[in-house]
């Protein structure tokens, strides 16, 4: 957060602040998504882009590996991913009508 204050590149930022509404696959409810970060960025050329970011783990971001029998961890992870990947869609689809961008980002972005 401490680089988001001082990178002259970014003009605004903020941490969930930005709620998206989803459908959640596991009951079948609307839920509110509250994504990691909004960050408004002006590249090189003064181009202007708006993006929605979530950090993950990357073991989140895979499908479960299904075992021989499904055990009470497997259960979990699958109940996550799915989730996951139902918030995901409406954050996409939630940029794609403001013109933003939605990315995820795992520790193999994080530690470059």
């Amino acid at each position: 957060m401490k680089r988001c204050d001082t990178h002259n590149h970014i003009l605004e930022w903020g941490s969930e602040e930005i709620i998206v509404p989803y459908r959640s696959p596991v009951d079948g409810r609307m839920h509110r998504y509250f994504v990691d970060f909004y960050i408004k960025v002006q590249g090189q050329t003064g181009v202007v882009k708006k993006y929605l970011i979530e950090i993950k783990p990357k073991k989140q971001t895979l499908e479960p590996k299904k075992p021989k029998r499904k055990t009470p961890r497997y259960i979990t992870e699958v109940t996550t991913y799915v989730t996951n990947q139902a918030k995901w869609e409406a954050a996409r689809e939630w940029c794609a009508d403001r013109r933003m961008e939605f990315l995820i980002l795992t520790e193999e972005h994080l530690n470059v």
